[in-house]
C-alpha cells in the first residue's frame, strides 16, 4: 500500500525537522505507539534503529532503522510497523515561515496479507493523516518544542 499526506505546520522547518528526528517523540502524536526508545548510541542519523510499542490494533513490539537523514529536507526510517513493513518518508519544504510537511508511506504486508492490507488503505491513510493533524498542533502550539 502506497499512499501521502501533506499537511502545512506554521513552524519553520528546522523546527519541524529536529522534532519528527526526535523519534521518542512519536508516542505524543501517534495515537497507536505507547513508546518509542533509541537502540543504538551516538546522534541520530542513517543507522540509527529504534524500538517501539505499538498498542492499537494489537499490542507489539516493532523495530525500525533510519535510512535517510537530510537535515530539515527529510528523514525515512524502514521497519516494522504492525503487520506491515516498509518505509516512511518524511519530505520538508519551506513555505514562508511554514513548512510543508509531504509523508509518503509504502508498506507490504506478507503474502495473502498485503491483498486485505490493500483494502484497509484508504482506512490507513485517514489514521496517518489524523495522526499528522496532532503533530501539527503540538508543534504550531509550542509545547513539543
Amino acid at each position: 500500500m502506497k499512499f501521502t499526506n501533506v499537511v502545512t505546520i506554521n513552524r519553520p522547518r528546522a523546527d519541524v525537522f529536529e522534532y519528527l528526528a526526535r523519534f521518542e517523540n512519536i508516542p505524543a502524536w501517534n495515537y497507536a505507539i505507547s513508546e518509542t526508545r533509541k537502540l543504538t548510541s551516538g546522534p541520530v542519523g542513517v543507522g540509527t534503529r529504534y524500538r517501539q510499542h505499538r498498542t492499537i490494533p494489537s499490542s507489539s513490539d516493532e523495530e525500525f532503522e533510519v535510512v535517510e537523514f537530510e537535515p530539515d529536507r527529510r528523514l525515512s526510517v524502514d521497519g516494522d510497523l504492525a503487520l506491515l513493513h516498509g518505509r516512511v518518508s518524511y519530505a520538508l519544504e519551506a513555505a514562508g515561515g511554514a513548512t510543508m510537511l509531504t509523508n509518503s508511506m509504502d508498506l507490504r504486508a506478507p503474502g495473502a496479507a498485503n491483498l486485505v492490507a490493500q483494502l484497509a488503505s484508504r482506512r490507513v491513510q485517514a489514521a496517518v493523516a489524523a495522526n499528522l493533524d496532532v503533530l501539527k498542533e503540538l508543534l504550531e502550539r509550542g509545547h513539543a518544542l
